[in-house]
Formats: structure tokens, C-alpha cells, sequence
């Protein structure tokens, strides 16, 4: 019992023991691990503190710099400043150099001046002493006169003057009535004459072209082709065209509008091959407008050489025999262009014979007459100069130009057969039937409807369509958008309204169409 209390004892003395030394060696530990801590916080102050040193000394310098460079750029401003303030006080030395040169010169001049002036003022003075010298003597002398013939020099002026007046009324007076008299029944019987002989020597006729083609078809059925699917065909060839294609319920027959002849012409041949060809679709459409456009070009030139042969007219310029063709797709006032030339050509030919004159000159020039009509490209001068300056572009003969130029009185007429071809020109005009006002405002209203349009960017082609109530604008793709589309159909309808009169309203229509082609080879 004993002993195993001294064990029990032992043994919680022991653990005691070893508690405390355990302790004693954890304090150790901590108090080592607490030094070490807080010369690792002494270190990374000191760095911190030396860190802070060099960044402040950074800055300085920085600041420094920025310092020194905005001082040096300052001063190379004010450098550059003085060095343009010297310049211009150089300039404006030199400028007060030469104005006070200039003013010595200008008041050299005014001495020079003055001493001419007062040399001329001396003459003046000598000259209006001798003058006043010979009127004394002219008046002594007139003086003597009057006491011999016991009349003043007014009263014997005015008594010779009213004794030469009164005879030379009288004899003036005689003789011209005799002139008048005799030149008003001569040339007026011989004028009624040649007239009279010329218009019943000259068959003419009394057609008026229209704005409407017909185009006759053997059935309808060929209309649905014509249309094509959806009204594809038809729009392609009003595109292509420029006119007006009407398929309604009139038996075997297609109607062609449009104020251009030319354009009709070619719509109407486009759809005679059309139809003989069976192949109607818009590609197809196209290449055959292109190919009956050409053939046109070609059919002028065959109208003006055809027409030169016809009346005898030889050696004229080519571009001018293209113009005699293209006369025969124009009319004016609703007269046929062409049929209007041949005829003036004919009188004046008829009116020149009959007066002794070159008459195939004359009838030259009556051909000629209206070219300022046909010219392809746009001319602000009257129809009549313009033709005068192309007759003297490709060299025709003075007379012939002066003729054409003065038939409606732009300039003076320097030969005979100028007269002979105004009055030509008023015989075919005049006659009943032969012409029509209202036709040639209605086509002009029409190009000028088409030229404004033409006159904005982008746009390529423009047809007036309905005569007149729907204006089709065709843009590029490539250059106009939709909404610059809507734009311009907005911007040319409101040029309309500022620009044109016109009766009701007009549709603008602008069509965008975007292709892509390519070929398999």
C-alpha cells in the first residue's frame, strides 16, 4: 500500500515536472518567434522608408524637368515672337521708304502738272485773244454787207433758207410719189405672181403627226405574251423604250404612246421582232432594243442621203445628212419635220427661178433651214442661229447660212435668197392644217419635264409616261440607295411644283434595280 502510494506520488511529480518544462521551452519559442517578427517589421520599415526617399527624389527630378522644358519652350516662343515683330518692323521700315519715294515722285508730277497748265492756260489766253480779233473783223465785214444790201444776216439766211426748202419739197416730193407708186404695182403684181406660181407648183400634205403608234397584231393572244408573267415583259420594254405600251380590249392592236417619235419607232420595231421571233422575256427585250436602236441610227443616215438624191442637193457634210434624217422622227407644231424642209426646199427652188436666181442654192438653204432643231445636244440659241453656226461649222455657203440664220429675223439679211426662204418657210407653215400650236407645247413641256430630272446625280435614264401625269426615273444602283431614293423622288417632285405649270398632278416614280450578271464559259 505503501509503495504503490510512492509510485502514484512519483508519478504526478514527474508530469509536473514535465508540464513545466514543456512550458518553459513553448515560452522560449514564442519569445524567439516575437524577436524575429519585429526585426522583420524594423526591415521592411527601413525599406519602405528608403522606397518613399527615391520616389520623392523621382518626382523631384520629374517635376524639375517638366519645369525646365516648359521655361525652354516659352522662351522659344517669345524667341519666335521677337524674331516676327523684327521682321514685320523691317517690312514696315521698307514700306515707309517706298511711300515717302512715291510721294516724291507724285509731288514731282504735280510740279510738272502745274508748270503744264499754266504753259496751256498761256496758250489758251493767246488763242482767245486772236479769237476774239477775227470776230471783230468777221462782225465789221458782216456789218458792211448788211448796210449795202440793206438786209441783217438773219433775214437773209431765213429768206434762203425757205426758197431751197420749198423747192426741194417740191421736186422730192414728185419724184417719190412716182417712185412708190411705180415700185408697189410692179412688185406687187410680180410678188402675187411668183407666189401664186410657186404654191400650186408645190403637192404638199396636210397630215398631222399624233402622240400614238398602233401597233397591229394577227391575234390576241400574242397580248399575254406581250405582258409577260406578272406584267414583266411590258415593263421592261416601257423601261427600255421610254414609251407607253396600252394592251387593253382593242381587237389586234397594241397601242404605243409617247411624244417622241423616235422612241416610238423603236418601241414599235422592237415588238414586230418580238413577236416574228416568239422569244419574249426582259433579257431578250433588251438586246432587241439595243440592236433596233442601232438600226434607226442607221435608217437616218439612209433617210437624209435619200432625201439629198430626191432634191438634188449634193456635197453636204455627213453630220448634216444625219441631221436631214433625223428631221423625219421631229415635227414642229405637229407638222412633220422632214416633210416640212422638202417642202420649203421646193419653194424656195420655184421662188428662185422665177426670180433669176441660183435656184439650187436657194433650195439648199431651204433644206437646211431648220437643222437648229435636230441638234443632238442641248444649246441655249434659238433653233435659227444654231443652224446657221453648224452650216458654218461644215463649211456650207455664206449665203446658205445667212439664210438660215436670219428666217426668223435673229440677224439682217445680206442676200437674196434669205427673204426666199422666210417666205418659204411661212407658205408651209401657214397653210391650213399644216401645223398644230398646241403639239409643239405639249412635247416641250414634256423634254423640259424629262431634262429637270435629269439634271440630279445618280439619275440615268427618265421617261415621261401618260402625257405627262407619271414622270420614271431610273437611277444606278451602285451610287443611290433606298432611302437617297426616296429623297430624290421627293426633291424632283417638289423642282416640279417650283418649276414647271402643268394641269393636275404628276407621279414621280424613281425605280433602284440591281443586277448581277456573270457568264458560264
Amino acid at each position: 500500500m505503501g509503495i504503490t502510494l510512492y509510485i502514484i506520488i512519483a508519478g504526478v511529480v514527474g508530469l509536473a515536472l514535465g508540464a513545466l518544462m514543456v512550458g518553459f521551452f513553448m515560452k522560449k519559442d514564442n519569445l524567439k518567434i516575437e524577436q524575429e517578427a519585429q526585426e522583420k517589421a524594423k526591415s521592411l520599415l527601413r525599406e519602405a522608408e528608403l522606397t518613399a526617399e527615391s520616389v520623392k527624389k523621382d518626382k523631384i527630378l520629374e517635376a524639375k524637368e517638366k519645369y525646365l522644358k516648359l521655361k525652354a519652350d516659352f522662351e522659344e516662343e517669345v524667341n519666335k515672337k521677337k524674331n516676327i515683330l523684327i521682321t514685320n518692323e523691317g517690312k514696315l521700315k521698307q514700306r515707309e521708304q517706298i511711300l515717302s519715294k512715291e510721294m516724291e515722285q507724285i509731288k514731282r508730277k504735280e510740279a510738272e502738272l502745274d508748270s503744264k497748265k499754266e504753259n496751256l492756260n498761256a496758250q489758251l489766253h493767246s488763242v482767245q485773244v486772236k479769237k476774239e480779233e477775227l470776230d471783230r473783223v468777221t462782225n465789221q465785214r458782216i456789218s458792211d454787207l448788211e448796210k449795202v444790201a440793206l438786209l441783217t444776216k438773219e433775214e437773209a439766211r431765213d429768206q434762203l433758207v425757205v426758197m431751197l426748202k420749198d423747192e426741194a419739197h417740191t421736186k422730192a416730193s414728185s419724184h417719190i410719189k412716182d417712185i412708190l407708186d411705180q415700185a408697189k404695182l410692179s412688185a406687187t403684181k410680180q410678188a402675187k405672181k411668183i407666189v401664186l406660181d410657186t404654191i400650186q407648183r408645190t403637192a404638199t400634205e396636210h397630215a398631222i403627226e399624233n402622240c400614238v403608234s398602233i401597233f397591229n397584231i394577227e391575234s390576241d393572244d400574242i397580248k399575254g405574251k406581250i405582258i409577260g408573267r406578272e406584267g414583266r415583259n411590258i415593263r421592261a420594254l416601257e423601261s427600255a423604250t421610254g414609251v407607253e405600251i396600252v394592251v387593253d380590249d382593242t381587237p389586234e392592236a397594241i397601242i404605243i404612246s409617247g411624244f417622241d417619235p423616235v422612241r416610238r419607232e423603236i418601241a414599235r420595231l422592237s415588238l414586230h421582232r418580238l413577236v416574228q421571233d416568239g422569244r419574249i422575256h426582259p433579257a431578250r427585250i433588251e438586246e432587241v432594243v439595243a440592236k433596233t436602236e442601232k438600226n434607226i441610227e442607221e435608217e437616218i443616215v439612209e433617210i437624209g442621203e435619200r432625201t439629198c438624191i430626191d432634191l438634188g442637193v449634193h456635197g453636204l457634210h455627213p453630220e448634216l445628212i444625219r441631221m436631214v434624217g433625223r428631221m423625219r422622227f421631229r415635227s414642229s407644231y405637229g407638222q412633220n419635220l422632214l416633210q416640212h424642209s422638202r417642202e420649203v426646199a421646193k419653194l424656195c427652188a420655184t421662188m428662185a427661178a422665177e426670180m433669176g436666181l441660183n435656184a439650187k442654192l436657194a433650195k439648199r438653204a431651204g433644206l437646211l433651214h431648220d437643222i437648229g432643231k435636230v441638234y443632238p445636244e442641248e444649246a441655249e440659241l434659238p433653233h435659227a442661229i444654231l443652224g446657221m453656226e453648224l452650216a458654218k461649222k461644215y463649211k456650207e455657203n455664206p449665203e446658205v447660212c445667212n439664210a438660215i440664220g436670219a428666217h426668223h429675223d435673229e440677224i439682217e439679211m445680206t442676200s437674196m435668197i434669205s427673204p426666199i426662204v422666210q417666205a418659204s418657210d411661212a407658205i408651209s407653215g401657214s397653210r391650213p392644217g399644216a401645223r398644230r400650236e398646241i403639239m409643239d407645247s405639249y412635247i416641250k413641256r414634256l423634254k423640259d419635264l424629262e431634262d429637270l430630272a435629269l439634271s440630279f446625280d445618280g439619275v440615268n435614264k427618265c421617261f415621261a409616261m401618260q402625257a405627262g401625269r407619271e414622270l420614271r426615273v431610273l437611277v444606278d444602283a451602285e451610287n443611290v440607295d433606298d432611302t437617297t431614293a426616296g429623297k430624290l423622288s421627293f426633291d424632283i417632285s417638289q423642282k416640279i411644283e417650283k418649276e414647271m405649270q402643268y394641269p393636275g398632278q404628276i407621279k414621280v416614280t424613281v425605280i433602284r434595280e440591281m443586277r448581277a450578271v456573270n457568264y458560264a464559259k
